[in-house]
C-alpha cells in the first residue's frame, strides 16, 4: 500500500490534516492503531469519565514516579481510538491566549504568532456561542468543528461567575475571542448533544472522498532511506509490512507516541538511542525533551442545598441519563460535559496575561468517576498555566514497552508559589456572597490546611495531570540544537518527514490543548500543500491595562 502522504495517528491534528489534504486532491492514507469510536461511552458527553479509564480506548500510560509529588505515578491518558484524545477528553474548547502564540514566534517558530494562527482558528470553527452570530474579527462560523455553550441552568454556574465579579475580576463574554481574562461561559466541542470529536468533524467526512484511506495498524518506525522518509513500518494482522509514502510521512501520534516513533526510527538524542541499540539517523537531542503539562487540584465544597449532580451519581440516575440520551440524542444533562462556567485570571501583579485556569463543575467528583464521600458538593479545577518544570519522554527497555514518561513536575520553586496562589485565590472566590446560599463547608483541601507547608503537602498528595502533555518535538529555527522541527513542521535532519501534533508546541498554551492541536493540523496542511498561508489577522487582543500594578 502507498499514498502521497502517509499520516500516523487519527487524533486531533491528524484528522484535521487528512481532511484538508484530501480536500485539496492529495492521496492520503491514515494509520491508526485504535478502534472504532462508536458507542455511547464516547459519543455521550456526560459519560466523559468512562472512555479515558477504559483500556479499549486509552493507551493506559502512567508517568514514572514523580520525585516532587511523593513518588506518585500520574495517569497519562492518550486516546487509542478514532479521533485520538479528542474522543476521550472533557470536550472543553480553549484556543489559548494570543500571547502564547506570540511567544512561539519569538522562540523561533516564525509564522506562528497570534496574527498568523487566528485565521486558522476561524477556518476550523463553527461557533454557536454568539446571540447575533459570530463576529468576523474573532470567530469562525462555517468550519467543520462545532463549538457550543452549555445551557447553564444550574444556579451554581452563574454563582461562580458572579462570585468572580464580586471578587473584583472582569467578566468576559468570550474567553476565546477578544478577552480571555475573566469569568464567563465555558465552550465545548459538543454538537446536538453529541461529542464533536476530530473524528466526527474531520476524519469521517474525509473518508467519504476516494483519495482518503484509513487502515488499522500499529506503526513501529519510519522507514528512512538515504536520509529521506519513504514509508512507515507497521504490524497488522500479525504481519509486518511497509506502507510507502510517495511524498511525505507525517507523524501525528501524540506528544507521547510521536517522540517514541522518532526515536525508534533513529531520530533523537544519540546517547539514548545508542543505549537502546538503535542506529542514529539524526542526532536531535530535543526529541522527547521539553515535556510540559498542566497540573491541577480540585478545590471541593460541600453544598448546603441538594442542587448538584450528585443526585444522578447512582446506578438509577446514570441509567436514566443514558436512556434519555439514547432515545433523544438531544441535550439535557446527558448532552453536556457539565463544565459550563470557566475563568482565566492572573496570579499576581506584573503578569501580563492569565496564568491560572478554572473549570467549574457542579459536583464534587474525581476524573475516575469516584464522587466525594460527603454527597452533594461542587468543585473548581484549578492550576497554573505556565509551569517552569520540564520533563522527558524516553524509550522503554524494548520497542514494545510503553515509553518512560517523566514530567519532573513541581521541580521549580516558582511552580509551588503559583500553585499556593491558585488555592488561596479559589478560596476567596468561594467566600463571596454569591456562594453564601450554596456553601456548607470546604471538603478539600479542608479548613485546617492554611500554611505554606500545609498547602504544599496537599499539592504533593493531590495534584494530578490535567492531561495536556505537549512540547516533546518542539518547533524552532533550523540552527537551534534543541529544536526538532522547523516552522514548516519538517523534521530537521531528515527529508520527507514532518511532525504535526502537540509535540511541536514550543511552550504550552493557556487552557486545554485540543483546540490548538486541531489548529496545528489545519495550518500544517497549507505548509504541506505549499499553496500559501492565510493572510495574518489585524485583531488586537485585550490585555488588562493595569496588569503591571494590579492582580485584578
Amino acid at each position: 500500500m502507498e499514498a502521497d502522504i502517509v499520516i500516523v495517528g487519527a487524533g486531533s491534528a491528524g484528522c484535521a490534516l487528512a481532511y484538508r489534504l484530501a480536500e485539496a486532491g492529495v492521496q492520503v492514507l491514515v494509520i491508526e492503531h485504535g478502534g472504532t469510536d462508536a458507542g455511547p461511552f464516547i459519543q455521550m458527553p456526560a459519560a466523559l469519565s468512562y472512555p479515558m479509564n477504559m483500556a479499549r480506548y486509552d493507551w493506559g500510560y502512567r508517568s514514572e514516579p514523580e520525585p516532587h509529588l511523593g513518588g506518585r505515578r500520574l495517569a497519562v491518558p492518550r486516546g487509542k481510538v478514532l479521533g485520538g484524545s479528542s474522543s476521550i477528553n472533557g470536550m472543553v474548547y480553549v484556543r489559548g491566549h494570543a500571547r502564547d502564540f506570540d511567544h512561539w514566534a519569538e522562540a523561533g517558530a516564525s509564522g506562528w504568532s497570534f496574527a498568523d494562527v487566528l485565521p486558522y482558528f476561524k477556518r476550523m470553527e463553527h461557533w454557536h456561542g454568539g446571540a447575533d452570530g459570530a463576529p468576523s474579527d474573532w470567530r469562525g462560523d462555517s468550519g467543520p468543528l462545532h463549538i457550543t455553550r452549555g445551557p447553564r441552568k444550574n444556579p451554581l454556574f452563574q454563582a461562580f461567575v458572579e462570585a468572580g465579579r464580586q471578587a473584583g475580576y472582569p467578566v468576559t463574554e468570550d474567553y476565546n475571542g477578544h478577552q480571555q481574562e475573566g469569568f464567563g461561559a465555558m465552550e465545548a466541542t459538543i454538537w446536538r448533544g453529541r461529542r464533536w470529536s476530530a473524528a466526527n468533524a474531520y476524519l469521517k467526512p474525509a473518508l467519504k472522498r476516494p483519495n482518503c484511506t484509513l487502515i488499522r495498524a500499529l506503526a513501529r518506525r519510519v522507514v528512512i532511506e538515504e536520509g529521506r522518509a519513504t514509508g512507515v513500518e507497521v504490524t497488522r494482522g500479525g504481519r509486518t509490512e511497509v506502507i510507502r509514502a510517495r511524498r511525505e510521512v507525517v507523524l501525528a501520534a501524540s506528544s507521547i507516541n510521536t517522540p517514541k516513533l522518532l526515536m525508534l526510527s533513529g531520530i533523537g538524542p544519540a546517547a539514548h538511542l545508542a543505549d537502546r541499540g538503535i542506529a542514529v539517523v539524526a542526532d536531535r537531542p530535543g526529541v522527547g525533551g521539553n515535556l510540559q503539562d498542566h497540573l491541577e487540584v480540585y478545590v471541593q465544597m460541600a453544598a448546603a442545598q441538594p442542587i448538584t449532580l450528585y443526585k444522578y451519581w447512582n446506578l438509577r440516575g446514570k441509567a436514566l441519563l443514558g436512556a434519555q440520551w439514547l432515545l433523544t440524542r438531544g441535550g439535557g444533562l446527558a448532552g453536556s460535559n457539565q463544565f459550563e462556567s470557566a475563568a482565566f485570571i492572573r496570579s499576581r501583579a506584573g503578569i501580563e496575561y492569565p496564568d491560572i485556569q478554572y473549570h467549574f463543575l457542579p459536583i464534587a467528583v474525581r476524573y475516575d468517576g469516584r464522587a466525594a464521600a460527603e454527597g452533594h458538593g461542587f468543585q473548581a479545577h484549578v492550576g497554573p498555566m505556565r509551569a517552569q518544570s520540564r520533563g522527558t519522554v524516553r524509550l522503554g527497555p524494548n520497542p514494545e514497552a510503553p515509553p518512560e514518561i517523566r514530567f519532573n513536575a513541581m521541580s521549580e520553586a516558582r511552580d509551588w508559589e503559583e500553585f499556593r496562589a491558585c488555592i488561596r485565590l479559589t478560596r476567596e472566590i468561594f467566600a463571596q456572597d454569591a456562594f453564601k446560599p450554596y456553601v456548607k463547608h470546604e471538603i478539600q483541601p479542608g479548613a485546617a490546611v492554611q500554611s505554606d507547608d500545609e498547602i504544599d503537602a496537599f499539592i504533593r498528595d493531590h495534584a494530578e495531570s490535567a492531561y495536556h502533555p505537549c512540547g516533546t518535538a518542539r518547533m524552532g529555527r533550523r540552527d537551534d540544537p534543541g529544536a526538532v522541527v522547523d516552522p514548516d513542521c519538517r523534521v530537521i535532519g531528515v527529508d520527507g518527514l514532518r511532525v504535526v501534533d502537540s509535540s511541536i508546541f514550543p511552550r504550552i498554551t493557556n487552557g486545554n490543548l485540543n483546540g490548538p492541536s486541531i489548529m496545528v493540523g489545519e495550518k500544517a496542511a497549507d505548509h504541506i500543500l505549499g499553496r500559501g498561508l492565510l493572510p495574518p489577522s489585524n485583531a488586537e487582543p485585550w490585555i488588562n491595562p493595569g496588569w503591571r500594578i494590579a492582580q485584578r
